[in-house]
């Protein structure tokens, strides 16, 4: 069981990213299933992602899994037409193969050498890629109290596929702030020699390069950071993203030395 510290729009930045990136298979899919799996304490999260997913796919349905029955118990009064509350963990006890799971702030109390066995028992919970799908997302991540500052990973039934960072632009000092957030897989990396340290090392020092045009605002410096950062990154996503303050690197670049 996790502290549960569940506050009201703390994970508004990568649902909407989810919203944004998979809204297109939900809207395909015959039984938009997507699961909100250790939604805390308090049931907001749960609440929140139905009514982020719907509004880029409207038949989504939402599933809020918890290990502690106290907790469904008080999230029960809560349910609604497409929102459910259930008891469970990562067996993810939902019929058939969801679309999404979304996990935030759940692996980082576990210890490094687990993620990798959790990762593939919730991908093998996904929906199955085929007939023009890649099949359903996990979004595995971690946030602050107050949702300023996420990284996450999404992975599709394969395996890894991306690595986001996300952040209130005002409130960023310089990029690698972003490293206490980074999830298990990677928090531990975040040291000289493994990829995600370098990552990081570079994002400030284009952070740094770019300082004259914070004069037009903390937005205009990021995508100019951003945009230094491809010349040597796989960054995955555009402009529109960037904007968002957010930048996505592809997982090959970032993934654990050995």
């Amino acid at each position: 069981m996790t502290r549960g510290t569940t506050n009201p729009n703390r994970l508004r930045r990568m649902d909407r990213w989810i919203a944004a990136v998979h809204g297109a298979e939900l809207r395909r899919a015959t039984e938009p299933v997507a699961v909100d799996l250790g939604y805390g304490a308090a049931p907001w999260t749960a609440v929140e992602l139905l009514g982020r997913l719907r509004t880029a796919a409207p038949r989504t349905r939402v599933v809020g899994i918890e290990i502690e029955p106290e907790r469904v118990a008080a999230a029960r009064p809560y349910e609604r037409e497409g929102l459910v509350f259930r008891h469970g963990g990562f067996e993810v006890p939902v019929p058939g193969r969801p679309l999404l799971i979304r996990a935030a702030n759940v692996l980082r109390q576990y210890d490094e050498d687990q993620v990798a066995a959790v990762w593939e028992r919730l991908c093998a919970r996904l929906a199955p890629a085929g007939g023009g799908s890649r099949g359903g997302l996990l979004v595995e991540g971690t946030c602050d109290e107050i949702g300023r500052r996420h990284v996450w990973v999404a992975l599709g039934p394969e395996g890894p596929r991306t690595v986001t960072f996300a952040t209130r632009l005002g409130s960023l000092d310089r990029p690698s702030d972003l490293a206490e957030r980074l999830p298990k897989a990677l928090i531990h990396r975040n040291v000289p020699g493994e990829p995600v340290h370098t990552f990081l090392r570079d994002f400030d020092r284009a952070w740094a390069a770019a300082a004259p045009y914070a004069a037009y605002g903390a937005r205009q410096r990021w995508l100019r950071t951003v945009r230094a950062l491809t010349a040597d990154w796989p960054v995955t996503d555009a402009p529109v993203r960037w904007r968002q303050g957010e930048v996505t690197v592809a997982w090959g670049a970032l993934a654990p030395q050995g």
